[in-house]
């Protein structure tokens, strides 16, 4: 074989790993996002209760990106849990993908400070939706590739678990139109995913 030809190889446990600590590095950023006042110590119980309460939106931001992030990385696992193999497209597709998961702190950060205008919430809509669409192209092509699945897979479960990937897209872009009626309304929008993610379990089991 010529050096030419040579390409080299990543071992898929040390992709999945490396993927594991930017999900957490992903999730610690975010967390760094909220911004917590320096509050005096001479308030009164109910002066510190309004104080709270003024960072509720960060909160709620804070916990619905952080659920965003946990189905990403459910829904990550479960796709290579079944791929068996690693190819060098792939390894790239992941670490693009990588990529998406860190600006999605960043576009978390725009929210929970921003959030009462719409253009963070387009900018973060729009980050989820190239996610999403991108995790579903790596199941796409390792099951295109035969080489990197289990070749048991039926096409059934193949097909239920893209739609899966494909849904979550959906969602946001429902989302983002219904932000320019509502923005409150739109970003409650996004539990309709767990809802719809059940659906298509029960449509796609097998």
């Amino acid at each position: 074989m010529s050096s030419g030809s040579f390409i080299p190889s990543i071992k898929l446990e040390h992709v999945i790993s490396f993927s594991d600590a930017i999900f957490a590095f992903a999730i610690t950023l975010m967390a760094l996002s909220v911004d917590i006042p320096d509050l005096p110590t001479n308030l009164t119980q109910s002066e510190l209760l309004d104080k709270l309460y003024e960072l509720l939106p960060q909160f709620e931001s804070y916990v619905i990106s952080f659920a965003i992030i946990s189905i990403f990385w459910v829904s990550y696992h479960q796709v290579f849990n079944h791929i068996k193999g690693s190819h060098i497209t792939m390894v790239y597709l992941n670490l693009l993908f990588l990529l998406l998961i860190t600006l999605l702190s960043l576009s978390t950060s725009l929210v929970i400070n921003y959030g009462t205008y719409q253009i963070p919430y387009v900018i973060y809509c729009s980050n989820v939706i190239m996610t999403s669409l991108l995790l579903g192209l790596i199941w796409w092509y390792a099951t295109k590739n035969k080489s990197l699945v289990d070749k048991n897979l039926h096409p059934f479960f193949i097909k239920g678990v893209l739609v899966n990937l494909i849904s979550i897209p959906i969602v946001f872009m429902l989302s983002i139109i219904i932000s320019f009626v509502n923005l409150d309304i739109a970003q409650y929008f996004w539990l309709a995913i767990a809802p719809l993610n059940i659906a298509i379990r029960r449509r796609y089991k097998h």
